[in-house]
């Protein structure tokens, strides 16, 4: 299942990028990025509190005129967060501490320039679970859904072949995997740069 999605996610990025690169290729750019990750998993049996992860990988900018632009992106994300300790109370589970999730996240933002250096950034987010802690359960059941739609908005600072940005991405679907009287939804700030180097 992991797998289809991951290739999914790729096989859609591929070809957006591609047909989007043809129709626009007089405003096309692509570059890497890196940043922090201050995420949280919002639900029961976590603590309410952010903790720090970090994401890299890379984005295209498809220009669409003047005030607007498609930036889709490639991303490794890792989420960490702890749990409480009452968490092994309510799924049978000794020494659970803490929790890191790695993703394969694929933004599709739509950028609305408010000058030459400042764009406003909305859109959705998919993501592909790559991998868990394998210490959340010991019998080894699936805690986590292996995938997740998030919304994404936030303010990207345009500096010559240099991006600086912020934002906010908030999870939509419930990633909890074991138990459906609760719901868990990822959350994160991302504060990072980015590189035009095409």
């Amino acid at each position: 299942m992991k797998t289809k999605l991951l290739a999914f996610a790729l096989l859609f990025f591929g070809s957006f990028l591609f047909i989007s690169s043809s129709a626009y290729s007089q405003s096309f750019s692509l570059g890497i990025k890196a940043g922090a990750n201050l995420g949280k998993i919002e639900g029961h049996a976590f603590k309410d509190e952010f903790a720090l992860g970090y994401h890299v990988g890379g984005f295209a900018t498809i220009g669409l005129g003047k005030k607007f632009a498609i930036q889709p992106e490639v991303l490794f994300n890792q989420i960490n967060n702890d749990t409480t300790t009452h968490f092994s109370d309510v799924f049978r589970v000794q020494n659970a501490k803490d929790i890191q999730l790695k993703y394969l996240s694929i933004p599709i933002l739509l950028n609305y320039n408010l000058s030459k250096f400042l764009s406003i950034q909305v859109g959705p987010q998919f993501g592909v679970l790559l991998n868990k802690n394998d210490n959340l359960l010991q019998n080894g059941e699936n805690a986590f859904k292996p995938g997740d739609f998030s919304l994404v908005g936030g303010l990207q600072l345009n500096l010559l072949k240099f991006r600086i940005y912020g934002r906010y991405v908030g999870g939509v679907t419930d990633i909890n995997h074991i138990n459906n009287s609760y719901t868990w939804k990822p959350t994160a700030i991302q504060l990072g740069v980015g590189l035009s180097i095409f």
